[in-house]
């Protein structure tokens, strides 16, 4: 079983070819940079260059993990979007990832977790889990301040894969674990998971997660 496996999240972003063997584990076969700012010149034909690689075509694909937040509003529309075309056509399932409810899941913490990511612009990608023996409630996903983030986290054990806000979450006295920086192994495991899970989505209900306006949006508020 083939899987494509997208993340344009973040300033640079990556597109990897993984296969699951008849004991259900999912192994990495290949991973591709895309360079940031150029995910919609870059995406598509990245795709079809793996895929030729190692000798495979569009429709060996059998399903799509995909990124879909937080992060960059433009690399996520830009994802999303090539995933959604390649669906409509393959009619293949899709695995939607949040980067933070993974992040969460990297410990075996139980009770009340709190995954946070740097946001840029002083802000934090926030998001809040309740664990209980194999199942999670997402409590709320949400940008905020790097103070206000530190209040919100109390009674919660804190993961992080920044080391800045690992120490500023240490200095105010949560519990944390760090974790590795999420990268295309991760993001398979996970989506792997959701996938064996039943927990799929359809192109039309796949959407991202920006938590963050995009800077027209913010610039058409700051001027009404």
């Amino acid at each position: 079983m083939f899987l494509l496996v997208t993340d344009t999240s973040g300033r640079n972003g990556t597109v990897a070819l993984a296969r699951a063997d008849e004991l259900h584990r999912p192994e990495v076969i290949e991973v591709v940079p895309l360079a940031g700012g150029m995910f919609s010149a870059q995406l598509v034909p990245q795709i079809a260059a793996l895929l030729q690689n190692h000798g495979l075509s569009k429709s060996d694909i059998d399903a799509f993990i995909v990124v879909s937040g937080p992060g960059s509003f433009t690399g996520l529309r830009v994802g999303l979007a090539a995933i959604k075309a390649l669906v409509e056509i393959l009619h293949k399932p899709i695995v939607s990832v949040s980067l933070l409810e993974m992040l969460a899941t990297a410990t075996e913490a139980q009770g009340k977790v709190v995954a946070v990511l740097d946001g840029g612009r002083r802000e934090v990608f926030f998001g809040a889990y309740k664990f209980a023996d194999d199942s999670v409630q997402v409590l709320r996903e949400e940008l905020l301040s790097q103070v206000d983030f530190l209040s919100a986290a109390l009674g919660s054990t804190l993961v992080t894969s920044d080391a800045v806000l690992a120490a500023s979450a240490r200095d105010a006295g949560l519990p944390v674990v760090t974790v590795e920086t999420p990268n295309a192994e991760m993001i398979t495991r996970f989506g792997w998971k959701k996938l064996q899970a039943g927990e799929t989505v359809s192109p039309e209900k796949l959407e991202a997660n920006y938590m963050r306006r995009s800077d027209a949006e913010m610039f058409v508020k700051q001027s009404s």
